[in-house]
């Protein structure tokens, strides 16, 4: 039996039927299966792949901003030891993909589109004498004509709407700014991010006859075989893609990049494997970037401090004809009231590497902007800010009037306001004086839309009692075997050393792959459904019904009888492919994970230095299906935060857009000392509308708001409000207060 591809989530599943199994794992904060391997070097990572013959290849990036490449001079680089070939196929990619389409960017590896853009790549016999014919490798340009402008802030820059994120408009914003009892009109700005992952892109290439066979690291391996397909003109059935083990993505491995489709093509065309492994620095110059945000927010309240206007507008970038634009506004749409609204996101075309998901994109450097503003809010009207929060919930979505599938919003500010001790916050900036530091608090809702995507799991129940999952969704870091496993387990009653997890590899079934906080779900819904097809069999063969099947610990019982599972399946293992895909349930229903952050800060009274003292967050995003890996995601997540609102920050040189913080030295991620106790509360819910697990994402929740925490214990600290993001000591010292005496509220 095959579960259908077309069967569609339509309506809640409300059975609860992982409440009602016996095997005790779901929730439990089990291991991670692979974690022995991890971290004993055993698990091989992309880069690792010992083929026997492996040439190594260096990417060429471009060393003028916009034009075209002219002449490359390979041949004094040809004469090299050990070099084998220099390749500028047009097949190579000069945009990285996004990893959500079957197609690639369109090719031409004449043209440069900006600064570090790979325009070659050199292959050799050894990795150091390819690196060393790179550096060596001139390439000739031609300035661009009419060059696209650096800065989006130039006023040369053309801005327009995205095609896909039309402005959201209701009643008279401007009206009720006017006649309001309270109204803010505030602007911040946030910066690039990096992904900055610990494994840099990696790819090895090899082909057998008309196939090819890469091992990379890739996050969505079903759109990346496409992707790959595409841009060699070859059909996507002859391309496997095998990754097993990926070092953390972020966003920058959702789609291929430009050592996947270089390592393929020399790979092609000198008849052996090539391996290619951007350094640390051709990461940070080719592959995706956040934006850089300016964002306008509008708050108009009543007396009662009930908002009746809300206005987010946001200005961010990206190259000419990309289709994503940072969706800075997508968790404003539905978090909170205000029938008069305006909500509108632009994007400027501009010449800098491409703009695409980075680190739960749009509420991550929204919602922190969105947080601070309604500090600002609350201060303005003299009302606590948790109370401002909980006051301007809608019944339903403004404007679309859509319902919630849940909302554990409220829940999670009073736990964590409870564990917090927020009622121990002095409401008046630069109250609390520790020495030479002023010691602040400061709070900030989270949430994070909830996506389902298509997804396919293969079960099977072998004849010793053990099962196997397949699929190849993909592991960065989050759990992936973990959780896969545990479903498997719960749903088959069997010990989770029974249940063994193969992902990563595209002969599998597709899964729905690491992104967007859908993997779990929706892979693990594909997998509770193939574990149903195969209860209804087992139900069969014991001669119940398949509501009265119990299995716990490798026995079924039901209808007064009572049997190993082994003896059932005898000598036949029972293989089931189970499938899910988006439906109904996904507009009739808001989705959504919820949270809150709470954060201590303490800023030197003297220098405007910022220690993050404390954090807590709470968070509810339906059944928890590992208390472990989800704590741990929550916790990467509020880390994160911290680096949103006092690090992190690309610096490109509008001279000639280059970028100059490319690497780990210069562009400062937090790290063990920047990090304090961080402190997270997971709130159990069953969402029914979300998934047939009744869980909701969470892999991004983590950050989205957490930098607006931060920034709101900043100015409950020193009484400065900073507007422009990383909240540095530079834009803060010139605004301290007298260090020995209170003083108002300034704004850097």
């Amino acid at each position: 039996m095959r579960l259908p591809f077309s069967d569609m989530y339509n309506r809640p599943d409300e059975r609860n039927l992982l409440d009602r199994t016996g095997q005790g794992l779901i929730g439990k904060p089990l291991d991670r299966p692979e974690g022995p391997l991890k971290v004993s070097g055993a698990a091989t990572y992309s880069a690792e792949w010992n083929l026997p013959n492996c040439a190594e290849g260096v990417l060429v990036l471009a060393s003028i901003p916009q034009g075209t490449v002219r002449e490359i001079h390979a041949d004094p680089v040809l004469a090299m030891p050990g070099v084998m070939a220099v390749i500028a196929d047009k097949a190579m990619v000069r945009r990285s993909a996004q990893g959500t389409a079957g197609k690639a960017p369109a090719q031409d590896v004449t043209t440069v589109e900006y600064f570090g853009q790979p325009v070659a790549v050199v292959v050799a016999e050894t990795f150091e004498q390819a690196r060393d014919a790179a550096l060596a490798l001139r390439v000739d340009y031609d300035p661009a004509e009419k060059p696209v402008p650096l800065d989006p802030e130039s006023p040369q820059a053309e801005v327009e709407t995205p095609s896909d994120s039309k402005p959201i408009e209701g009643g008279d914003l401007d009206a009720a700014m006017r006649e309001a009892a309270f109204a803010i009109d505030v602007s911040y700005d946030t910066p690039g991010h990096a992904s900055a992952a610990m494994e840099p892109h990696v790819t090895i290439a090899e082909w057998q006859d008309d196939r090819l066979i890469l091992r990379g690291s890739y996050q969505m391996l079903s759109h990346n075989v496409k992707e790959i397909a595409d841009c060699l003109s070859i059909k996507p059935d002859k391309v496997r893609i095998i990754a097993p083990y990926v070092g953390g993505g972020f966003g920058s491995k959702l789609g291929i990049t430009h050592e996947a489709v270089a390592a393929a093509v020399a790979a092609r065309e000198i008849g052996r494997p090539v391996r290619v492994v951007m350094t640390r620095q051709q990461v940070f110059q080719t592959v995706m970037r956040r934006s850089e945000t300016r964002q306008r927010v509008r708050l108009a309240a009543d007396a009662g401090g009930r908002i009746v206007g809300l206005g987010h507008e946001a200005l961010v970038s990206n190259l000419p004809q990309e289709d994503f634009a940072e969706p800075v506004t997508q968790a404003t749409e539905f978090l909170y009231g205000g029938d008069n609204r305006l909500l509108k996101v632009e994007v400027a075309r501009i010449s800098r590497l491409t703009a695409g998901s980075v680190r739960a994109p749009g509420e991550a450097v929204g919602m922190q902007v969105l947080e601070a503003a309604m500090d600002e809010l609350a201060e303005a009207i003299g009302m606590d800010p948790i109370e401002l929060r909980k006051r301007n919930l809608p019944a339903t979505v403004p404007v679309e009037g859509t319902p919630y599938s849940s909302r554990m919003l409220v829940e999670a500010l009073e736990a964590g306001a409870k564990a917090f001790g927020w009622d121990r916050r002095q409401p008046t900036p630069c109250q609390t004086r520790e020495g030479d530091w002023w010691i602040g608090h400061g709070v900030a809702s989270a949430a994070r839309v909830n996506m389902m995507v298509p997804a396919e799991a293969r079960v099977t129940l072998n004849p010793d009692g053990s099962a196997l999952v397949e699929t190849d969704q993909t592991d960065i870091g989050t759990g992936s075997y973990a959780i896969l496993g545990q479903i498997a387990g719960e749903m088959l009653g069997l010990p989770i050393e029974r249940v063994k997890v193969e992902l990563g590899d595209t002969r599998l079934p597709a899964g729905a792959g690491s992104g967007g906080s859908f993997g779990a779900i929706s892979t693990g819904s594909a997998v509770m459904r193939a574990c149903e097809a195969i209860r209804e069999t087992l139900a069969k063969k014991l001669g119940c019904e398949a509501e009265e099947l119990q299995l716990k610990d490798g026995v079924a019982s039901g209808g007064g009888k009572q049997q190993p599972i082994a003896g059932l399946v005898q000598e036949k293992p029972l293989a089931e492919t189970g499938s899910i895909k988006p439906g109904k349930t996904a507009k009739d229903f808001s989705q959504a994970s919820y949270g809150a952050f709470f954060a201590e800060v303490a800023v030197h009274a003297f220098t405007g230095e910022t220690r993050v003292r404390r954090m807590t967050g709470a968070f509810g995003f339906g059944r928890v299906l590992n208390a472990k890996t989800a704590r741990s995601q929550c916790l990467g997540g509020m880390v994160w935060g911290i680096g949103s609102a006092l690090t992190e920050e690309l610096a490109f040189d509008l001279r000639d857009g280059h970028l100059v913080n490319h690497d780990l030295a210069e562009y400062h991620v937090p790290v063990h000392a920047d990090v304090p106790a961080i402190e997270v509360i997971l709130l159990e819910e069953r969402d029914a509308a979300a998934s047939p697990l009744q869980a909701k994402g969470v892999g991004e929740l983590g950050i989205c708001g957490a930098a607006g925490a931060i920034a709101n214990a900043i100015h409950n600290a020193c009484g400065v409000r900073v507007r422009s993001f990383p909240l540095t000591l530079d834009k803060l010292i010139d605004q301290l207060p007298d260090p020995f005496a209170p003083a108002t509220a300034k704004v850097a």
